[in-house]
């Protein structure tokens, strides 16, 4: 069985590599061209072209999938899978219609929960307790085909979507095979979903990361850790953005406080008033700085019991 692999971050590695070492035919890579990354934009190969070129497996980067000259591409190497874990582009009908067995994605929820871009922030965000990953054959809608297979993991209170994405990204890999193997087998499994239960995780955007501190603080601390490592979660202070890279919930059921500096924990950081109580800070970065203990930030900077964080902290 010939199959073209389509990936572009971190998170379709381990899938593309476990392929690979269960000695699956993959007769190309296609991946998003190079990109200039960080303050210097530096051009830098996407993840899943770097691991492809060790192997010698051949990479493709086309601007446009559906192009008519990289679907020309596509059409002469004849596969019967295409495999698509996080490419980052939609395929169009001309490009699903080319192997002969058909197009596999893997996704990273219990589809037709969390369609869409940032699945596993949104998991995080909105406090689930259980997520997963999908095998579906895709058609033209948004995460909308037949699921082919599903399995289930509980989702740790102190991960982070860096840290979800990592065993799923293994969770993920480890169900390809299965679907790989009872693809072999002739069992070509199809489950319609539920569209009316369907959820929807749009791609992030930097405002998503603004705290509401009338919010509890669980809520909160969901929102610290599913809009880390981008695009973070941040509150104002002095007028200036303030990102709050990592946290704990201190006390819950108590007076609200909303945004409201409560004071030094010793030797961990310093609390701040949400809607049912408190959170610990623990890790922060002011804009244009460097990121720091809490601890570290209290040293250098004077803060008053009682100020507030955000300018419109008294407005719900």
């Amino acid at each position: 069985m010939k199959v073209v692999f389509m990936g572009t971050p971190d998170f379709a590695v381990v899938p593309l590599e476990m392929l690979i070492k269960n000695n699956v035919n993959i007769i190309g890579v296609v991946t998003q061209p190079d990109r200039p990354v960080g303050r210097k934009k530096v051009i830098t190969a996407p993840p899943v072209k770097k691991l492809a070129s060790n192997y010698d497996i051949p990479v493709y980067q086309p601007e446009k999938v559906k192009s008519a000259e990289f679907i020309k591409i596509l059409k002469s190497l004849e596969p019967d899978l295409i495999i698509v874990v996080a490419f980052g582009q939609i395929l169009s009908r001309d490009v699903l219609d080319i192997p002969k067995i058909g197009c596999i994605n893997v996704h990273a929820s219990l589809l037709p929960k969390y369609r869409g871009a940032a699945p596993i922030q949104w998991a995080i965000i909105n406090g689930e307790k259980v997520t997963g990953v999908t095998t579906m054959w895709m058609d033209e809608g948004v995460d909308t085909g037949d699921i082919f297979m599903q399995e289930k993991i509980e989702i740790d209170d102190e991960w982070t979507s860096l840290e979800l994405s990592c065993e799923l990204s293994k969770l993920g890999g480890k169900l390809l095979i299965k679907t790989l193997e009872n693809i072999k087998l002739g069992n070509l499994i199809r489950v319609p979903q539920n569209h009316e239960e369907a959820t929807y995780a749009p791609m992030l955007k930097k405002d998503d990361g603004k705290i509401n501190w009338f919010k509890t603080t669980w809520e909160i601390y969901n929102l610290i850790r599913g809009m880390y490592p981008w695009p973070t979660a941040f509150t104002l202070r002095n007028k200036t953005e303030f990102k709050i890279l990592k946290a704990r919930p201190y006390l819950t059921n108590a007076a609200p406080n909303p945004g409201k500096y409560l004071g030094a924990v010793k030797n961990e950081g310093f609390l701040i008033g949400t809607g049912d109580g408190s959170l610990l800070v623990l890790e922060v970065q002011e804009s244009g700085k460097k990121r720091m203990k809490a601890t570290e930030y209290l040293a250098g900077h004077t803060m008053n019991e009682g100020e507030f964080f955000a300018d419109d902290v008294h407005q719900k």
